[in-house]
């Protein structure tokens, strides 16, 4: 499976990064590695992790890192990586806007 990084993961990389940066520069190119690689992972064991409940009926799945939330949605031969949250945020207005 090939593995995309939608503008808006990577944006939440980015703000992620800037946002640990603030206090552990060093970490947070570290932690961003991390989550990328864990993203590219995916393509292995795109099936391993849970569809998001309550919105099964809408493909996206989920693996968890931490306190962040990967979103993913499996099509025919890519695993397309919608976002990249805290886990603290409420994510479904933003995953599954009405």
């Amino acid at each position: 499976m090939i593995v995309v990084v939608s503008a808006t993961a990577e944006a939440d990389l980015e703000a992620i990064g800037d946002h640990i940066a603030k206090d552990n520069p060093v970490r947070a190119l570290s932690f961003i590695r991390e989550l990328r690689g864990l993203c590219l992972g995916l393509a292995d064991i795109p099936r391993a992790f849970p569809l998001v409940p309550r919105y099964e009926g809408r493909g996206v799945r989920w693996r968890v890192y931490g306190n962040y939330l990967i979103f993913y949605r499996l099509e025919a031969d890519t695993v397309t990586v919608l976002h990249i949250l805290h886990g603290a945020v409420d994510f479904a207005p933003i995953l599954f806007p009405s």
